[in-house]
């Protein structure tokens, strides 16, 4: 029986630090629940924080797909803050 044929190392699609730059990005582009009363009426904030979780879903081989199309919707003008719930909005 023949032994098994090495395995080659397959260059990585991303190059190296990808994943910790984009995790690091995502961390200082998020939006805490603190700061959302503040920022809750600049959707390219909100925008940005999205894509940045994007960027981290593409680069960990993740579908990115659904918060590509809500930064959109943010930019587009399609969505907006829905109020928060301990104010009665």
């Amino acid at each position: 029986m023949k032994p098994p044929a090495p395995q080659r190392s397959r260059p990585s699609l991303w190059p190296e630090g990808s994943q910790e730059a984009s995790e690091a990005l995502a961390r200082l582009l998020s939006i805490e629940e603190r700061q959302w009363h503040a920022l809750k009426g600049q959707p390219r904030r909100r925008a940005a924080e999205l894509l940045a979780a994007a960027l981290v879903q593409l680069v960990n081989n993740g579908d990115a797909t659904p918060m590509v199309e809500q930064a959109l919707g943010w930019l587009q003008g399609e969505l907006r803050d829905p109020g928060c719930p301990q104010h009665g909005r």
